[in-house]
């Protein structure tokens, strides 16, 4: 019996930041005995909400189920101990994997090391069982995910119960340069109190990510809507039935997103044609209000929400002066945004202090490895 059979504990991932914001989330989706930890989430949960947490949760990157725990200071060891675990019970010949570690304050400390090790694990096992036959490594989608960690020369070995990164949600297919993480862009909406009643507007919407957060959050649409498989579809006790009651319920929450809720605009007319096609790979979502408009040709927007992610460096016009193009953005908002809340991140913190408004709030907020910055702004 694996660790999580046992004690029905997993761990989520998280962007660094956000711990609070999804403590709540999970807490919401059932999950208990919740604690959080740098840049993660501990929690139990029984089948059914580790099922509905994959498929609904916005702001969780992973959810991992521990199978084992053990101490390794050498590659012997922790291959010794990987090695107690039946990796051909856990998937089939056929099937492809792949393994993703993280190390750090211990004597193993080279993450491409430890999964080499682990990888040698498993192909060893195949090919002793099945006459020198192994399955094979696929790095981009693969059937099974398996995450090492080690701290402390403590070694954790889970499975990766999403099946990749929850951030890809499988509406973006055409994207611009550096745009916004999905979960990140649903923690800006839910930092900003956005309940999905209040008009919403981004003028400078890029591919449309934070739309489309926008539009999963208004209309109650699982994140994981659009998503093929999962990887706790790899646990040994995985139930189907319990998986579709939980779909079957998710999807029946589903809820009509009323015209012109959400909007956005950008200069780039290729941006808008990506946004819209885009978005209308979510339900419902070809209802999409977009159009191309350089933002300061906007009409004035009044008693809405403006969110917002400027472009910057790559993402902004050749030889356009970025210190001046967010000056003339804030004199937008200053001048035709009465009575509108804004929340804008940058993913340059520098230019903050050249958009001339004063603040309501700053909050660091990672994008990638940007160490961008979200701030609130209240026009009146």
């Amino acid at each position: 019996m694996f660790l999580y059979q046992k004690d029905g504990r997993y761990f989520a991932q998280i962007a660094g930041g956000l711990e609070e914001l999804g403590a709540r989330e999970l807490e919401k989706l059932g999950a208990k005995e919740i604690s959080i930890i740098n840049r993660g989430i501990d929690f139990t949960a029984d089948r059914e909400t580790l099922y509905r947490i994959n498929y609904r949760s916005r702001l969780v990157t992973r959810v991992l189920a521990p199978l084992a725990r053990f101490e390794a200071k050498t590659g012997e060891d922790l291959y010794l101990g990987a090695k107690r675990i039946d990796w051909t019970h856990l998937m089939r010949l056929d099937q492809t994997f792949a393994v993703f570690a993280n190390v750090s304050r211990s004597e193993i400390n080279n993450s491409q090391f430890a999964s080499l090790k682990m990888k040698d694990v498993v192909v060893d096992m195949f090919r002793k069982r099945y006459r020198n036959t192994r399955p094979n490594v696929d790095t981009r989608d693969p059937d099974l995910w398996i995450s090492i960690h080690i701290l402390d020369n403590q070694v954790t070995v889970s499975i990766d119960c999403s099946g990749g990164s929850l951030h890809r949600r499988g509406y973006r297919q055409d994207s611009v340069d550096a745009p916004i993480q999905e979960t990140l862009a649903a923690a800006i909406l839910d930092i900003a109190g956005w309940d999905g009643k209040k008009h919403l507007y981004d003028p400078m919407c890029g591919s449309g990510t934070i739309l489309s957060e926008a539009w999963l959050k208004a209309g109650y649409i699982p994140p994981g809507t659009l998503r093929k498989k999962f990887g706790f579809m790899m646990l040994p006790d995985y139930d189907r039935r319990v998986w579709v009651k939980v779909k079957i319920e998710e999807d029946n929450k589903i809820r009509i997103v009323r015209g012109g809720l959400i909007r956005g605009s950008d200069i780039d007319a290729s941006a808008v044609k990506k946004t819209r096609k885009n978005n209308a790979r979510i339900p419902g979502g070809d209802e999409l209000r977009v159009k191309t408009a350089d933002f300061r040709d906007l009409p004035p927007i009044e008693n809405a929400l403006i969110v917002c992610n400027p472009p910057y460096g790559i993402r902004l016009k050749h030889g356009e002066n970025m210190e001046l193009f967010i000056k003339e953005f804030g004199d937008f908002l200053k001048q035709k945004c009465k009575n509108c809340n804004a929340f804008i991140y940058f993913g340059d913190r520098e230019l903050v202090k050249s958009l001339g408004l004063k603040t309501s709030m700053k909050m660091p907020l990672r994008n990638g490895g940007l160490d961008g910055r979200l701030v609130w702004y209240e026009l009146y």
